[in-house]
């Protein structure tokens, strides 16, 4: 209980927080032949740093689900589980029927729903992308029949949205076959990550968590590399709670690469492998952050030492220079790299390339840095030889 009053409070602080940084906008739309309302949160930094790029979500349902999601943003980031993102809001309180409410007969979208989708995938995006430093990792998250409509851009022949994000969905009685029908065997193609989420809960009635169980059954029988599906079930007596715990949970899965190495994550993907499989995994990691997310994220020294033991445990040390190249490539400023080159060489006695890299490596450090005394001390005990 302590937690989640805890929880609750740094989320209205974070909440309170960002208000000042939310964009009105009053978008005329040709394909609706309307004018709609947008909320765009640009997040804190945005406009000092004018390089960086950062990813896109675009929430439907923006009345209720813009500050929640935008909130639960903020907290991520701050904990660094997540990347700072830009989220753009799109109202619907008036026009909710007619943009996502979809044909009950044979579930297929409207002519009007047809046209929200074209209005968001044409005009909202692109109008972002040209406006804003966006990354191209893009997600779409929506409640209820919104939730419908997000399911229906899996049916793209090309993929360009990232994460789908479907919060207690109301799907039709043919949402199985509709699943059935879309060819994701395109994902595979795609040198790409994408998500799938959906949320159960035991506050629906059995007819609807019996359709959103039959497209999680459909859609966890996918195999795809690429593709992550992820099938949530939240145990609350209120739809309302439900949204409110889908949303942080559909944040920590989809960005769940970009946190570092959890104790989960190293014994699943790392622990069994070679020094050099290793090495191959952290590098591609950050690699990739910086690919989906814009981000030019610097390996967090907790990384290195997750795998440090591993490495140097592991066939006698002998990738430790290898290890240390890895760190110089992605980061020329880094002391860790030298260090590391500097143990491999001492491993091996050769005392003069040792003494070298680790001078080069202190040489990168602030004085006022904590560990650079310690660091020193390696210099010292090879002169000492």
């Amino acid at each position: 209980m302590i937690k989640k009053s805890f929880s609750l409070i740094f989320l209205l602080f974070c909440l309170s927080g960002f208000s000042q940084k939310i964009i009105e906008k009053k978008f005329k739309s040709k394909i609706l032949e309307s004018t709609r309302n947008l909320k765009i949160y640009l997040p804190q930094g945005y406009e000092k740093d004018s390089v960086k790029n950062y990813p896109l979500t675009v929430v439907f349902d923006a009345e209720y689900l813009f500050d929640v999601y935008v909130g639960n943003s903020v907290l991520f980031a701050a904990k660094d589980k997540a990347p700072k993102q830009i989220v753009v809001g799109i109202s619907m309180e008036k026009t909710r029927k007619k943009d996502t409410y979809f044909n009950l007969d044979n579930g297929s979208l409207t002519a009007n729903n047809t046209a929200f989708y074209q209005f968001i995938r044409d005009e909202v995006l692109f109008y972002m992308e040209s406006t804003y430093r966006t990354s191209p990792f893009i997600s779409l998250i929506g409640e209820g029949t919104s939730a419908n409509l997000i399911s229906h851009y899996l049916q793209e022949s090309t993929p360009y949205i990232n994460s789908y994000i479907c919060i207690n969905p109301t799907f039709s009685n043919f949402a199985e076959q509709q699943f059935q029908s879309y060819n994701f065997s395109k994902f595979k193609k795609e040198d790409n990550t994408f998500y799938f989420y959906t949320n159960n809960s035991t506050s629906f009635s059995t007819k609807k968590q019996a359709k959103i169980g039959q497209v999680q059954i459909r859609m966890s029988s996918l195999k795809l590399k690429n593709f992550n599906v992820v099938n949530d079930t939240i145990f609350t007596n209120s739809s309302v709670s439900a949204i409110s715990e889908a949303i942080p949970r559909a944040i920590n899965k989809v960005f769940g690469i970009y946190a570092a190495i959890s104790r989960e994550e190293f014994d699943k993907n790392i622990k069994d492998l070679s020094p050099i499989d290793a090495i191959a995994y952290l590098e591609n990691k950050y690699l990739e952050i910086d690919f989906l997310f814009g981000s030019s994220l610097k390996i967090r020294e907790r990384d290195i030492y997750a795998v440090e033991k591993l490495i140097i445990e592991k066939e006698n040390g002998d990738y430790l220079r290898e290890f240390g190249k890895m760190i110089l490539e992605l980061f020329p400023t880094s002391h860790l790299g030298d260090y590391y080159i500097g143990r491999y060489y001492e491993t091996g006695k050769q005392i003069k390339k040792a003494l070298k890299n680790y001078r080069n490596g202190y040489g990168k450090m602030d004085p006022t840095d904590p560990n650079a005394d310690a660091f020193y001390e390696n210099i010292l005990r090879l002169n000492s030889q």
